[in-house]
């Protein structure tokens, strides 16, 4: 059975593992990013990552989900914020493939947790999918007929961009923002309290916590209201730290989306939330892969 490398290049950790055929992960692992050091040091990791699997598996393919904004076709960075210097413009596919001599396709991160959800996830089954991860920001993802829906520029799905009352949606609906929020109004430093702080006290009902979180529920319900007159996905996925307390926040959201959506479409809006979890970028690296290389002798 083929076995492929899959690498997950977030900004705080690398994922990394192999993957088979059938979609079993093995030997799951993680090293630091260190993105401070740019994008080059990060490529040097990813490749001694590859020589270690190399070294222990025949691999036919390594499949990359990476932070930034991604041209799937090129497998290069178009763009990557501050967070990770010199990472814009790194031509990761062309590199990796010349120093391995190995096919390798590399796809967005929030793309690739978004196709790990759909095809082995939450939105299995699905046709369509709408998917926000809820962190230091919101990233999103669209998908429709089993395909990312990348818009003319490799740009649609920036859902933490979008406007909600005058804001954009990860300024007022993030977990940092959460966090931000509550400290201040407890008069603390942000940094000695977190998502899990806060979501237990507002199971014990403190009245900060509660108004905070109920806040963030309905900002989130307001702009995915507008994902789904805009695209109708048949499922709006749910991930991030903050959101595996999807006892806390489905019932909050639902009762904002009643407020904001006519009944007909209400009725028909399904929200889930994320089930692969730490996994979801690395089958969805894989399953990207599998998508470009489909009409090849792979």
């Amino acid at each position: 059975m083929d076995l492929f490398a899959v690498i997950d290049i977030g900004g705080t950790s690398i994922k990394y593992g192999i993957i088979n055929e059938e979609e079993t992960l093995i030997n799951v692992n993680d090293r630091d990013t260190e993105a401070y050091k740019g994008g080059l040091s990060i490529l040097d990791k990813v490749k001694d990552i590859i020589k270690d699997i190399k070294a222990n598996y025949d691999i036919k393919g390594i499949c990359i989900s990476t932070a930034g904004m991604v041209c799937p076709k090129e497998g290069k960075i178009v763009y990557a914020g501050p967070t990770i210097p010199n990472y814009t413009g790194v031509e990761v596919k062309k590199i990796l493939e010349e120093e391995f001599n190995l096919p390798c396709a590399v796809e967005n991160d929030v793309n690739c947790a978004a196709l790990g959800e759909f095809f082995g996830g939450a939105g299995k089954g699905k046709s369509s999918m709408a998917c926000l991860t809820i962190g230091t920001g919101i990233g999103g993802a669209l998908i429709i007929d089993d395909k990312i829906l990348r818009g003319f520029s490799n740009s649609a799905g920036e859902i933490g961009y979008m406007l909600v009352n005058g804001e954009q949606i990860q300024e007022i609906a993030s977990a940092s923002t959460l966090v931000k929020n509550v400290a201040k109004r407890k008069n603390v430093d942000s940094s000695e309290i977190d998502g899990r702080y806060i979501l237990d006290n507002y199971e014990k009902g403190d009245i900060i916590c509660r108004d905070e979180v109920e806040k963030l529920a309905d900002n989130l319900a307001l702009g995915i209201s507008n994902i789904v007159y805009l695209i109708n996905p048949e499922v709006i996925v749910l991930g991030g730290g903050i959101m595996a307390r999807e006892e806390v926040f489905k019932p909050l959201i639902e009762k904002s989306l009643k407020k904001y959506l006519i009944e007909s479409v209400y009725n028909n809006t399904n929200i889930a939330f994320a089930e692969l979890r730490n996994t979801a970028g690395l089958k969805g690296a894989f399953y990207n892969f599998k998508e470009t290389f489909k009409d090849s002798s792979l």
